[in-house]
Order: C-alpha cells, then sequence, then structure tokens
C-alpha cells in the first residue's frame, strides 16, 4: 500500500530474560524502522509474544510455579530490556494464547484439505503438500533435516514425512490446553505467526523478519501453511546474522555463554550495544567482546560531548542538506549501517573544525549529526547515570 509498510517481527517466548540475541534482532528492525518512518512512510510493525510453549511449561513443572506467573514475570523483563536498549514498542503485541480461537479454525481447514493429519499425540502438517517446501532454507524436501535451535521438528511416528510438523500439540495430565475438535491441547510454535501476521497485516504484507536461525525451520513452516491455504504470504523476508563470543562462537543457551541484555545494559550504558550493532552490518556477525564495548562507550562520550558544543550553533540551523543525501543513499544500500555511521564521525570531526574556525558551516553539519544520530536511535546527552 504506498506510503505504508506493514512489518512482521518473530517475538520471544517468554521463560527466561532476554539475551544479547534477542538484542540484535530487535535493534536492527527498530533501526529499521525508525529509518522507514524518517523517510516519510508510515509503518505498522507487529512483534508477537509467545506465552505457550514447551519451555513455559518445562520451566513451571521444575520450579513448581504457575505457568503464567513466569510468563508474566519474564514478559515484564524483556520489556525492561526493550526499554533500555532503546527500542521503540511495537505498534501491535498479539499474544499467542489471545489468538487459540483463530489458530484452530485454520487448523482445521488444513486438515480438511488433506494438508494435515491427526496422529496419537498431535496434528501435524504434511509438508509433501507444498510444491516448494524448503524455499526460504534454499534446500529441497529430500535435503530436509530438523533444525531450529530449540525446537523440535522430528517427532512423532505417523508423519507422513520426517520434516512435517505439529500444528497441535496434545495436552498432557495438568498441562494448560485449550479445546479443538481433534482434543484439547495447545497449539504448535509454527501456527501462532500465520494467524497473526496474516489478520493483522493482512494477505501479500510488506516484510517478515527475524534472526537467521528462524529462517528454518519457523519462518518455512509459517510461509507453507499459508501457500497451501492458497494466501500470499510476505512479500519480502529480512534476517540476521547472529552475536558470536570474541572467539568466534555462536552465543546460544545450548552452549551456555549467552549473557543477559540486562546485565550488559546496567553495566553499561545502555546505548553502548546499540553502537556495536550500528558499527555491524545486520548480516554479518557480531563479535562482541570487552573491546568493542569499550571503543563503544568511548564514542558514545566523544557525541555527548559534542552534542554539549555544538547546542549553541544548531539553534536555527539546518541539516547539511549533502551530508543527509550520503546518510540516506548508505541506508538505502541494504541498511549499509557501518557505512552511515561512518558518515556521522566523518561529519562531527568536521563540525568540530568548523566550530574551531568560526565557520558557517559549523550549524549544518552539527545539526545533520544530531539529525543522523535520532534516527538510528542515538539519544545524544541521555548517558546512563
Amino acid at each position: 500500500e504506498p506510503g505504508k509498510v506493514g512489518s512482521y517481527l518473530c517475538g520471544p517466548t517468554v521463560y527466561g530474560p532476554a539475551h544479547l540475541g534477542h538484542g540484535r534482532a530487535t535493534v536492527t528492525y527498530d533501526i529499521l524502522r525508525r529509518y522507514l518512518e524518517w523517510t516519510g512512510l508510515e509503518v505498522r510493525l507487529v512483534s508477537n509474544i509467545t506465552d505457550i510453549d514447551d519451555n513455559i511449561i518445562n520451566r513451571a513443572n521444575r520450579e513448581n510455579r504457575d505457568w503464567k506467573d513466569i510468563t508474566t514475570k519474564c514478559e515484564a523483563m524483556w520489556w525492561q530490556a526493550m526499554d533500555g536498549v532503546g527500542n521503540e514498542r511495537p505498534t501491535d503485541v498479539p499474544h499467542a494464547t489471545e489468538w487459540v480461537d483463530e489458530m484452530v479454525p485454520l487448523i482445521g481447514d488444513l486438515v480438511d484439505r488433506d494438508l494435515a493429519d491427526v496422529t496419537a499425540d498431535g496434528v501435524y502438517f504434511a509438508v509433501e503438500g507444498v510444491e516448494d517446501y524448503g524455499l526460504l532454507a534454499h534446500q529441497s524436501l529430500d535435503d530436509m533435516r530438523s533444525g531450529g535451535g530449540e525446537r523440535e521438528v522430528f517427532g512423532a511416528d505417523e508423519k507422513r514425512h520426517p520434516a512435517d510438523f505439529v500444528l497441535w500439540k496434545f495436552s498432557k495430565p495438568d498441562e494448560p490446553a485449550w479445546p479443538s475438535p481433534w482434543g484439547d491441547g495447545r497449539p504448535g510454535w509454527h501456527s501462532e505467526c500465520v494467524v497473526m501476521s496474516l489478520e493483522l497485516l493482512g494477505e501479500g504484507f510488506d516484510l517478515h523478519c527475524g534472526g537467521q536461525d528462524l529462517r528454518f525451520p519457523h519462518h518455512e513452516n509459517e510461509r507453507a501453511q499459508a501457500v497451501a491455504l492458497g494466501k500470499k504470504f510476505a512479500n519480502h523476508w529480512k534476517h540476521n546474522v547472529f552475536v558470536v563470543d570474541a572467539e568466534g562462537e555462536k552465543m546460544s543457551k545450548s552452549i551456555g555463554n549467552v549473557s543477559n541484555l540486562l546485565d550488559l545494559i546496567e553495566q553499561y550504558d545502555p546505548r553502548a550495544y546499540r553502537i556495536v550493532l550500528l558499527q555491524s552490518h545486520y548480516r554479518s556477525p557480531v563479535r562482541l567482546g570487552q573491546a568493542n564495548i569499550d571503543q563503544a562507550v568511548a564514542s558514545l562520550a566523544g557525541l555527548d560531548t559534542f552534542a554539549t558544543r555544538s547546542a549553541s550553533v544548531i539553534d536555527g540551523a539546518v541539516p547539511d542538506p549533502e551530508v543527509i543525501d550520503r546518510f540516506r543513499s548508505a541506508m538505502d544500500d541494504d541498511l549499509d549501517t557501518p557505512k552511515a555511521m561512518s558518515i556521522v564521525f566523518a561529519t562531527l570531526r568536521a563540525a568540530h573544525s568548523a566550530i574551531d574556525a568560526g565557520d558557517a558551516s559549523a550549524g549544518p553539519l552539527a545539526d545533520a549529526v544530531a539529525e543522523m544520530t535520532g534516527e538510528v536511535g542515538l539519544a545524544l546527552g541521555s548517558a546512563a547515570d
């Protein structure tokens, strides 16, 4: 729709604190959203909360707690972390448990079309019913293997193909459950985003986002359900690469080297993590260590000092159009934030020199720095206490 962008970002499963990988994904798409809005587009960003899941149930059983207590507290921690890194709240935040009534008819439609099977432990989607299954994974169906990190793709013995995935999981005694024509249970992870994105953004919405680990199976399985039902799904996909440790090893819960995002932003200026991410292209891994955090903190100190020094010359100035055009060109080129930030710092140095010389260009250059840093979510002069 001209002038508008509909974007869907897969949100968290709320059973633990937000980690650095969550931070990269959400900051990446916050930067994209801010940029699109800065160019004059109206953005509707939908980002869900998965508040029913095996991980949530397992933690509740392990700790002898009510599962809703876990999801409520973990979601509060999530928003604390998201606010901390300076992300704007999504336009819509649908919760999986609020959309079960809409998921059941979608699953029923797939069953009626012989695209899903009722088995002893749930309802499974038959992937062989989708001709181009594997498109996002860049694999043929014959080459498919299990994937998706913490999610179980393989499982039941009654599936037509090993890659068939669960749409509805029958509940065990004392587990949370919702009614369905096939038996009480809960929806599979891959169905919630299909229903919520299509309902809130409409068919053929503009952009579906997430980390590259969601490309397969989650995003592939979302797309497969929509395609099987004859619905046009996302027109474009965008996947960011992982955060890795200083040695280049991926940070993940299974390895045990994930850092709590709240710990990072409580120890350092919360904008430091955003600077680190801005100086890395979203399709390249971020090697996060003490060195680049320290460098980011130093860069922020320089930006804040400049904001104070340039306050008097910015008053009444208009951003230098040539600088803004170069910044826009960098961001238009596959969201090249490293190049955009190099333009920011080059302009900052030029503005310092112009202020020293009493040159008339000081105001427009300084205002350009303020414009560009504001666009990427860096509020200058707001260092953490």
